[in-house]
């Protein structure tokens, strides 16, 4: 299942009432590819995309607005996990791992691991790329999301982020028998 899966992030919706639609309704309107809604953020798994371009064509006219959407095969997020990037103990509590996607491949060639900001103590550390995967931990903290933007500038390409635990529970999707589960 994975395999043929196709995985959808959008980038700045739901954020502080600015561009805020309903992922879940948009899933639901996208039945006929076997959508599920993960979250507010804008993530959905499209179990049966069919052929790619058409599937993503039908999303966007269905969006109430113009938005950058990231994406990757479900196959990716499963190899991935199976290369285990966090290592088996969990993180301290004020340490986030996230996974961000970039909208298109990176135009940049980037030497890991990175630790931001540069100096001093740092709030995001990027340890390692695979295709458009980016992954890393970052910190607790109100300038982290300004970090993670850089992550664009970095890779050259616009990138969206998610935990670790909203990666997990695609992957929860993936691996599940029940279509629209």
């Amino acid at each position: 299942m994975g395999s043929m899966a196709l995985i959808v992030f959008f980038r700045g919706i739901n954020v502080g009432g600015h561009r805020a639609f309903r992922p879940s309704v948009l899933a639901k309107e996208l039945g006929i590819y076997d959508a599920v809604n993960v979250g507010a953020a804008g993530t959905l798994v499209i179990r049966k995309p069919g052929l790619r371009a058409k599937c993503l064509a039908e999303l966007r006219r269905k969006l109430p607005f113009e938005a950058t959407i990231a994406f990757c095969d479900g196959s990716d997020l499963i190899r991935l996990e199976m290369d285990n990037p966090f290592g088996p103990e969990p993180p301290p509590a004020d340490v986030v791992q996230f996974v961000s996607i970039l909208s298109e491949a990176g135009r940049r060639r980037v030497s890991l691991p990175i630790a931001l900001p540069e100096g001093g103590e740092w709030l995001v550390r990027i340890i390692g790329s695979k295709n458009r995967l980016v992954y890393g931990v970052y910190r607790r903290h109100m300038k982290t999301i300004g970090y993670l933007g850089q992550i664009d500038r970095l890779f050259g390409a616009p990138a969206t982020t998610r935990s670790w635990n909203t990666i997990l529970s695609v992957l929860r999707i993936l691996k599940s028998d029940e279509p629209g589960k």
